[in-house]
């Protein structure tokens, strides 16, 4: 499975951006999905998952409530709505994918549990 993400740029402290992260094969909607971020110095932290249906959600408490994670498995893409955005959020934002289509929250907030990766997107909030 490849993932291939999009959407990553240069944002003002308030504004929005929002990523996608297409993947190929024919079984995008057997596959949980997250996203994590690392910023300059950090280790790559979680951010949001989704299980293979979409009935379930998670998100890390730092973007609850200004972070949306979604999917549509019609288009094989994942998406995270990011609004609010603060400087903090700056980071290199990665897609993952894990064969697991549901699992519990602690799973998905792990990146072992992830077994295959997009490439990193830069965002970048001024202030």
């Amino acid at each position: 499975v490849q993932l291939q993400a999009s959407g990553g740029g240069l944002v003002q402290a308030g504004g929005s951006l929002r990523h996608s992260c297409a993947a190929s094969g024919r079984t995008f909607s057997s596959y949980g999905m997250g996203w994590f971020r690392q910023a300059p110095g950090k280790e790559r932290g979680f951010v949001a998952a989704i299980s293979s249906s979409g009935g379930s959600t998670y998100y890390a408490d730092s973007v609850k409530g200004r972070f949306t994670i979604s999917r549509d498995n019609a288009k094989d893409t994942v998406y995270l709505q990011m609004n609010s955005l603060k400087s903090e959020d700056t980071a290199v934002y990665y897609c993952a994918g894990t064969y697991a289509s549901i699992a519990s929250g602690s799973y998905f907030r792990l990146s072992s549990s992830y077994g295959f990766w997009g490439q990193g997107t830069q965002v970048t909030v001024s202030s």
